[in-house]
């Protein structure tokens, strides 16, 4: 009862329109005075310091800040040409473009909203020439660009790593699989699409010299995740480092090798980066207050006892878990959501004797879902605005895009080898 108490007042105050941050404290705040349960407000300032000095969350400030230094310069319009010669010639090609290039640009980037606004300023305007509706090109960006979170860079990825103390190594190669698999089923609704409507024939289809050409301006930029991830797995960085290899990889290749940007350009990126890093941080430390109350109020023992009671078994906790994580989504960002129920589910996981590794991309591609369900999805806000789209077309032009996304949500629900084959065949 306490634990649904906790929600109902969080929602509530978060609907009212209260910033999240402030949203998150309200309630811890609320919930020790009303119950009069005599925590010391002095522990509520100490679990919000101790939420964002671990050291492994530098990473999320110099990961923003690599995804911001490509997707700033000419790295987008580069993928954008490199998936065209590759993919054009299809059905619905421009859509399919879409979708890779969200899928190359995301294991750059790491951010859906960065991989969003970079491949959408490029190819939305190519869709509404070719005839697609606006409503359908900010629907289609807004769930291919998050495609970014399953990719190795992904940032929910380090925070899920941090909270349940699974191997980084392992997560960051767990979800390309799942990521393709969605990139594939996005591809297959933009053909479907495409016949449909008439409005993309596909267009002809590119020589090996145009495709090698494309290939040759985009690889430099496509060999940064080949590095990072390359460097963890053989033990050369940690994660934490790698962040900082992203940085420095990416101010080269865009100060010096592709020239789209200068020195000059650099105070307002970093100032934009960090920005975007205190809003992140401020979350986190806010979520670990109310983290902090529901662990000291036995709420995840509650919560245990009760799925316990109804679910008995591994694949109707599954069940439940995604439809919880799925109406939370509705409500709050991924990463929130992410720092709000991962600590309740863990021991839930570990008692059905569930990988945590493979949770972690469940959960991750779950909440992806919610950066385009309405009314808070920010992807699906960033692509309706380049579009200049209304949130209801564009609502009902994610049905069957959505829909795609769901079954490929519990495809890799129910099929934990997807998420555990690379890493097998990798380490033998």
């Amino acid at each position: 009862m306490f634990a649904l108490i906790i929600f109902v007042v969080f929602f509530v105050i978060a609907l009212a329109g209260v910033p999240l941050m402030y949203s998150l404290l309200a309630t811890t705040v609320g919930m020790i005075w009303v119950n009069d349960l005599g925590h010391p407000l002095e522990t509520i300032f100490l679990s919000f310091i101790s939420g964002v000095e671990p050291f492994i969350l530098i990473a999320v400030p110099l990961f923003i800040f690599g995804g911001e230094l490509l997707s700033r310069g000419g790295v987008g319009k580069r993928i954008v040409e490199f998936a065209r010669t590759l993919f054009g010639f299809l059905p619905g090609g421009l859509g399919v473009v879409t979708v890779v290039s969200c899928l190359m640009f995301g294991g750059i980037s790491g951010s859906a909203i960065a991989d969003t606004a970079a491949i959408g300023s490029l190819v939305i305007p190519m869709m509404v020439q070719r005839g697609y509706p606006p409503a359908f090109a900010a629907a289609l960006l807004s769930v291919a660009g998050t495609l970014a979170l399953l990719m190795p860079l992904s940032i929910p990825f380090l925070v899920y790593a941090f909270i349940s103390g699974v191997s980084m190594r392992q997560l960051s190669m767990s979800g390309v699989i799942p990521a393709f698999i969605m990139a594939v089923a996005l591809i297959l609704v933009c053909i479907w699409y495409g016949k449909k409507t008439g409005c993309d024939s596909g267009d002809q289809r590119a020589s090996a010299a145009q495709i090698w050409t494309a290939f040759k301006a985009t690889g430099p930029a496509l060999l940064m995740p080949v590095i990072i991830v390359g460097g963890i797995w053989s033990g050369q960085f940690t994660p934490t480092e790698a962040a900082s290899v992203a940085v420095v990889y990416g101010l080269v290749i865009s100060l010096y090798f592709y020239r789209d940007i200068t020195w000059r350009d650099l105070p307002p990126i970093i100032l934009r980066s960090f920005q975007t890093s205190a809003v992140v941080l401020l979350v986190i430390g806010a979520t670990g207050c109310l983290a902090w109350l529901i662990t000291v109020e036995q709420v995840a023992l509650q919560l245990s006892e009760w799925v316990q009671s109804v679910a008995h078994q591994p694949w109707l906790f599954l069940l439940l878990l995604n439809v919880c994580l799925l109406l939370l989504g509705i409500f709050i960002e991924p990463l929130p959501a992410m720092l709000l129920t991962t600590p309740l589910f863990l021991p839930l996981a570990l008692a059905f004797k569930i990988d945590l590794v493979h949770l972690g991309v469940v959960i991750t591609a779950n909440l992806a879902i919610a950066l385009y369900t309405p009314p808070v999805g920010g992807t699906l806000f960033v692509a309706a605005s380049i579009a200049k789209a209304g949130i209801g077309p564009v609502s009902r032009h994610l049905i069957p895009l959505m829909a795609a996304a769901v079954v490929v949500l519990f495809i890799v629900t129910y099929v934990p080898e997807l998420t555990q084959v690379i890493f097998r065949l990798i380490i033998g």
